[in-house]
């Protein structure tokens, strides 16, 4: 009997360890091995705690008060990490909707990263299956299939949907920079909260009229702003499934949301993106604004993207509803 309870608490303690480990590095290697057999619902509690804690951080809001400064920063990480996502965790990475340099393909995949939503390998394969399953039993974020909530934002901690999904990215899963970035996904966003704080502490100091401090500028510039940037992203595969407009006939539910569109930079035309998933722009037409768009069509002025795919007048113009 001692000897199977020390064996029982000697794997246990294993498994801890492992899940602990896995904060800084995924390891896909050993991860993928043994997920064909885990139920798509269960959670992983322990990999859940640091989302939970930065959802917690945003409270230190109560001490450390704001400032014009802090909230600004907070505003532009935001704008600037949903572009990264939006542009090219999305429409590049996912869709490959322009092309780009190795260069400019990294530095925005360290932007990307820096939103704490996962490495490019792993946003990519997973969107990538959904647009193949959308709305059906095997689409793991759709709220027709199960739920919103789950939708929201219940999928990504589960088990199973933990690893890359290796067949779906044939075309990016060489790079050995976008792999290390997927390994050890929370790097990027732990140097930013730390380089955040550092800042702040020295602004409190060498220009003290600004109001803010190290602990200030981390709640705002890194919790509050990545909390913001979290559950607007959330919306596109739950809300713009559920609530908006729907222009095309597509085999799924997908709507277009001028609200959405607002919060995400364009990502709200989603009805529009799933009729032809790989336009650069979204908003198909001049009044449905699209940052993102105009922020691609900025970088491909300045050569440093080019050869963006847009919807052909006949796809545009087809599947219509009329009513």
């Amino acid at each position: 009997m001692s000897a199977s309870h020390d064996t029982t608490q000697s794997t246990v303690k294993a498994n801890l360890k492992d899940a602990l480990w896995r904060w800084l590095d995924t390891n896909p290697s050993s991860s993928n091995s043994h997920m064909d057999s885990v139920d798509p619902k269960q959670v992983d509690w322990l990999r859940v705690i640091p989302f939970v804690a930065i959802h917690l951080g945003c409270l230190g809001v109560l001490w450390v008060g704001w400032s014009p400064f802090a909230v600004v920063v907070a505003a532009l990480l935001y704008l600037t990490r949903m572009l990264a996502i939006t542009g090219f965790y999305h429409r590049y990475f996912s869709h490959k909707s322009f092309k780009t340099s190795r260069t400019m393909q990294f530095i925005f995949a360290l932007l990307g990263a820096s939103a704490a939503q996962r490495g490019p390998l792993w946003w990519a394969s997973h969107h990538r299956h959904h647009h193949i399953h959308s709305d059906r039993e095997a689409d793991v974020h759709s709220p027709k299939q199960h739920g919103f909530l789950w939708s929201h934002l219940g999928w990504f901690t589960s088990k199973a949907n933990f690893p890359i999904k290796e067949d779906r990215i044939p075309d990016l899963r060489n790079f050995k920079e976008l792999q290390w970035l997927d390994r050890y996904d929370a790097v990027v966003p732990l140097l930013l909260a730390v380089s955040l704080f550092a800042i702040g502490a020295f602004l409190e100091y060498a220009a003290p009229s600004l109001g803010t401090s190290g602990a200030q500028l981390l709640v705002w510039g890194f919790f509050i702003s990545t909390v913001f940037l979290y559950h607007a992203t959330y919306t596109v595969n739950s809300l713009a499934h559920r609530f908006g407009r729907r222009r095309y006939n597509t085999k799924d539910d997908s709507r277009n949301s001028f609200l959405i569109a607002l919060l995400t930079c364009g990502e709200g035309w989603h009805n529009n993106h799933h009729h032809y998933p790989g336009s650069v722009r979204q908003g198909f037409f001049w009044w449905e604004i699209d940052l993102t768009y105009y922020f691609l069509k900025t970088l491909a002025s300045l050569g440093l993207i080019w050869d963006l795919k847009h919807v052909p007048i006949e796809i545009k113009n087809s599947r219509l509803i009329t009513k």
